[in-house]
């Protein structure tokens, strides 16, 4: 694939096109909100905003864009628009050729006024961040350009080292929530210059760059490998070394390692080194020859169901980068042996933490659960809503959440991923996953979308907040449930039981109770009652009030039956557990 390479960038946000300083600024007239990707049509930028906008009239978005004179300013044509978003705005820049750039950002406040009316109260706060780094916290336009209406330029250094730039802007809570307007508090800007700091190459002037943009190439390069994957699948790659030269064949921006590497890191894949079994195979730590602690993951090249996971994991996780989501090395293709070079994780899973055998169990005290919960849901919130792909993870529990050193979760185990296209209302697909943490949509009829993401997530943070697994069948009794537990508990209005006995009284009350709330609306039978994942980022953050539950079930209360579990879930004694280490044994995949 062969893409023009680009030097330079300029967008008009909020406006028409229009000419400064030499430049054409590119129109950006879409609207946002709603978590949607917009597109430039032939230019080579998008941004995504994200969050709904209340005071509306019954549109959601009518405040994504803004109108409003600014007289003071030179460039005024310029100057008059403005887009502005309720939690977070960022904008991509795809094409560009890798190397030293200056970004300017121009701002000015044109929603509040300095007259003596309440709009002059007004207080917009929000966070910079240029390639996933901040670079401004708590900026204030008004401060910063010295008054209501004035023009502001901030200008930036950037290394753009992947052939894309992104610039987010976030609004953290700060600032004004209701002037103008009730709702419309978050970052706004006027207008994106970015400029290379190195002179164009005459030869490269009129040619083609063989370096493409990452947002293209990526896709480009996830279908190739789920070709691969449909191939291999059905027996067409079957071929000694086939595979290893297909992917060989890709330029992919990862390693691929030998199976010398893997062995001499793993000792020979030693037993003192295996630290989980997974449904497709062991998962061994290991070291490499500069220091490098790495977790190898095996599949069986035997197993369509583990040369299917292989490569599609492969191309989901190479094509996203997020500090909440496992980073991926590499791979290694070689003779009959399909295998996995992730980072590795101190701390193993988050099961293994909670509730797996005792001499792994950590102590998670009640802020580090809240600090892994609000993670996970960040990182969904960028498959969902913010990442290029949009990704529906299919099998979100407690062995696919990892733990770094400092106890900071990621999400693993891409194997069962889907891409959604966001015109379709759900997928119909094969139903695969993890019994207890499917919602009733998908385990029923096989309709997949992001929200059945939401409803795994809020069991998994039920488990964070209580200790114990979602669902354990115990021989000649009846089985018992977190979320069935829950839901008992709000019927009895006593929430507080379920939290953790092992805390004891150290623990934030109002915290849990909204993480309770929060997880018990996420488990909604009904999807369109379920939030979106930045929502929910929003309400454990403590950014937006938690809505009001409404059980939809109209069960009889049964006492009987809240007694023996509650006997069981205050039951202090140590249940062993079979759950794995890093994977769950009991992830499987069936025609639906």
């Amino acid at each position: 694939m062969f893409i023009l390479a680009s030097y330079s960038l300029h967008i008009n946000c909020g406006g028409n096109t229009t000419t400064f300083n030499g430049s054409t600024y590119d129109d950006d007239l879409d609207i946002g909100g709603t978590s949607t990707f917009h597109k430039s049509g032939t230019k080579n930028w998008a941004f995504i905003s994200t969050g709904n906008y209340m005071d509306d009239g019954g549109n959601s978005n009518s405040y994504s864009l803004i109108s409003k004179s600014l007289v003071s300013a030179d460039n005024f044509y310029m100057y008059m628009d403005a887009q502005v978003s309720l939690i977070s705005l960022t904008y991509y820049g795809f094409c560009l050729e890798n190397g030293n750039y200056t970004i300017k950002l121009h701002f000015a406040k044109i929603m509040f006024t300095d007259d003596e009316t309440f709009n002059n109260l007004g207080r917009r706060i929000f966070d910079i961040y240029i390639q996933g780094h901040l670079v401004k916290k708590d900026f204030n336009i008004v401060e910063k350009a010295g008054g209501i209406g004035k023009a502001i330029i901030e200008p930036f250094a950037v290394v753009v080292t992947s052939n894309t730039l992104e610039i987010r802007l976030y609004w953290a809570g700060k600032g004004t929530t209701i002037i103008p307007y009730r709702s419309v508090y978050g970052p706004l800007i006027l207008a994106i210059s970015v400029e290379s700091d190195f002179p164009l190459p005459l030869e490269n002037a009129s040619s083609i760059s063989t370096r493409g943009v990452v947002g293209i190439v990526v896709v480009g390069v996830v279908v190739i490998i789920l070709v691969l994957g449909t191939l291999l699948w059905k027996g067409c790659l079957r071929k000694k070394g086939s595979l290893e030269k297909e992917l060989k064949g890709l330029d992919m921006q990862m390693s691929l390692f030998t199976l010398r590497q893997i062995k001499v890191a793993t000792n020979n894949f030693n037993v003192s080194n295996k630290i989980g079994e997974g449904g497709f195979g062991p998962v061994y730590k290991g070291c490499l020859s500069d220091g490098t602690l790495i977790t190898v993951k095996q599949l069986s090249s035997r197993s369509r169901q583990g040369n299917r996971e292989f490569l599609n994991e492969l191309g989901i996780i190479f094509a996203l980068q997020n500090p909440h989501l496992v980073k991926l090395y590499g791979c290694c293709v070689e003779g009959d042996q399909l295998l996995l070079v992730y980072e590795y994780m101190e701390n193993n899973s988050l099961a293994c933490a909670l509730f797996g055998p005792e001499e792994h169990q950590i102590k998670l005290n009640w802020p580090t659960r809240c600090k892994i919960c609000i993670g996970i849901a960040k990182g969904l919130a960028y498959l969902h809503e913010e990442s290029r792909l949009k990704i529906v993870h299919r099998d979100i529990k407690g062995p696919n959440v990892l733990l770094d050193k400092n106890l900071n979760p990621k999400i693993s185990d891409f194997g069962l991923a889907k891409l959604d296209e966001e015109d379709n209302t759900h997928i119909s697909t094969r139903i695969a996953g993890t019994y207890g943490y499917m919602p009733p949509e998908y385990a029923m009829h096989g309709y997949l979308i992001d929200k059945a993401d939401v409803y795994s997530f809020e069991i998994v943070a039920l488990e964070i907040i209580n200790g114990r697994n979602n669902t354990i069948h115990r021989p000649k009794e009846e089985s018992f449930s977190i979320v069935e537990w829950a839901r008992l508990l709000k019927d009895k209005g006593d929430l507080m039981e379920l939290v953790d006995r092992r805390l004891g009284l150290d623990f934030n009350k109002e915290e849990a109770l909204v993480m309770i709330k929060v997880a018990l609306l996420c488990t909604s039978v009904t999807a369109t009652l379920r939030p979106t994942m930045s929502s929910v980022v929003s309400m454990l953050e403590g950014k937006t009030i938690v809505q009001e539950v409404l059980l939809e079930t109209s069960e009889v209360l049964d006492e009987k039956k809240l007694e023996k579990m509650r006997q069981y879930y205050y039951n202090e004694l140590n249940i062993s557990q079979e759950e794995p280490l890093i994977s769950s044994s009991s992830t499987f995949e069936v025609d639906a």
